[in-house]
């Protein structure tokens, strides 16, 4: 049976059981807490990427660029689908839990630096894999305030029994 948990800023995590998987094809998952995008961790994933373009890591010259501002990586924006999901959905009963992949990934909208995103999704398939189950879950990564979510894709998971 499924629990519901509190997590942080009053997001409530999707607990469910391994074998309960399969029967959730369909279900809503999250929304998350708001997670900010501010210029600092714009520029610690500059730092560890080596992608210092001036469009993310210099305020004053983006002020008169495209977007009238220092906008996040699109693959910043993508990697808080990690601690996203995980504050929004887990499962028990399993020995591992694996990111697979992602299928379908869009960057449909800049994040301006200062922003804050959150993460909803849809189960959308659970299939068999050796030893366990491969989840894949339409997931949006949405903008306070904006019309166009940031990111939609299809991310894979993976969890063992």
């Amino acid at each position: 049976m499924s629990v519901e948990n509190g997590t942080q800023a009053g997001a409530a995590q999707k607990v469910v059981r391994f074998e309960e998987l399969a029967g959730l094809v369909g279900t809503g998952i999250g929304p998350s807490s708001w997670m900010v995008v501010d210029q600092e961790r714009i520029d610690r994933f500059a730092v560890a990427t080596g992608d210092d373009q001036w469009i993310h890591t210099d305020p004053e010259r983006a002020e008169d660029g495209p977007f009238g501002g220092t906008i996040a990586h699109g693959f910043l924006t993508l990697s808080l689908l990690i601690p996203l999901w995980s504050e929004t959905f887990d499962v028990e009963g399993v020995t591992s839990k694996v990111n697979y992949g992602m299928d379908r990934v869009r960057f449909t909208a800049p994040v301006p630096a200062g922003s804050r995103v959150r993460l909803s999704g849809t189960l959308k398939d659970v299939t068999e894999v050796k030893g366990g189950v491969q989840l894949t879950v339409a997931a949006v990564i949405e903008i306070e305030g904006q019309e166009r979510p940031a990111v939609v894709v299809d991310f894979l998971a993976r969890f063992y029994a």
